[in-house]
């Protein structure tokens, strides 16, 4: 059944939140990433390929540890949004957005009347009719997220216009992506690539969305807390658990004396 969104709420709250990518569909690692203490998770249906009912699934792992499950969708076809939101994820990560038409899309798709077009139906998220349909249509308009990531130089131009989008919840930045945009592939740190980073933090700032952002080398986490931002995702869980696995052999291969 639809849950508070402890996630949006610490947001409002002023608090800072963190958040991991899960690549690896496992539902008990799911389970793990909440008990560890992260805040958020975004199920990635854009690099992964995820049957439904193991989504199904992964998302009520999030649920009973605590942790927000957000769905990275492969783009803004209302049939896919719909699916992963009748599955019971609490939000959309919607990947390359570059216009004020897509994040309008994207908010259409995943809202009821008045504020979108999202199909109606019952099921788990209703608690199977514990929650009358229109008690739940408009709890899911409260609750449900959409966060806008922005992968290209045409979304850092369009920046300002996509904030400025109601119910555009969180704005991602993408940096991997952007330094591709910008002719510099795999250059996440190359100074134009960090200056477009820069700018859709201030346009959220501006228009009072907030930014997630992705620290990637030594003290970025500190200054982004520095600017105030609130909302951050560490990686994902592939990379966590082969860092991990690797120290872990690495401490039985220091050689004895």
């Amino acid at each position: 059944m639809l849950q508070t969104n402890k996630l949006m709420l610490r947001l409002n709250a002023g608090q800072r939140v963190y958040g991991l990518i899960s690549s690896i569909p496992v539902p008990l690692l799911v389970e793990m990433i909440g008990y560890a203490g992260y805040d958020f998770v975004i199920l990635d249906l854009e690099h992964v390929g995820v049957n439904p009912q193991t989504l199904e699934d992964m998302i009520r792992a999030a649920e009973c540890s605590g942790l927000t499950p957000l769905v990275r969708v492969p783009g803004v076809r209302p049939d896919t949004i719909l699916r992963v939101l009748d599955a019971g994820a609490m939000g959309i990560v919607v990947p390359r957005v570059q216009d004020v038409e897509q994040a309008r899309q994207a908010v259409r798709a995943s809202r009821y009347h008045p504020l979108g077009e999202r199909g109606i139906s019952g099921g788990r998220t209703t608690g199977f009719g514990t929650l009358d349909l229109q008690t739940y249509m408009a709890q899911a308009n409260r609750e449900i997220m959409v966060v806008a990531m922005i992968e290209d130089r045409a979304g850092v131009e369009n920046i300002d216009a996509i904030a400025a989008v109601p119910g555009i919840d969180m704005i991602l930045e993408g940096a991997m992506d952007l330094s591709q945009s910008f002719g510099v592939p795999g250059q996440a740190q190359d100074p134009n690539v960090q200056a477009a980073v820069r700018r859709v933090a201030t346009a959220c700032a501006t228009h009072g969305v907030p930014f997630c952002a992705i620290p990637r080398v030594d003290g970025q986490h500190e200054a982004w807390c520095r600017a105030d931002v609130r909302a951050f995702l560490l990686g994902d869980d592939r990379g966590v658990s082969f860092r991990a696995l690797k120290a872990h052999y690495g401490n039985y291969r220091t050689p004895v004396f």
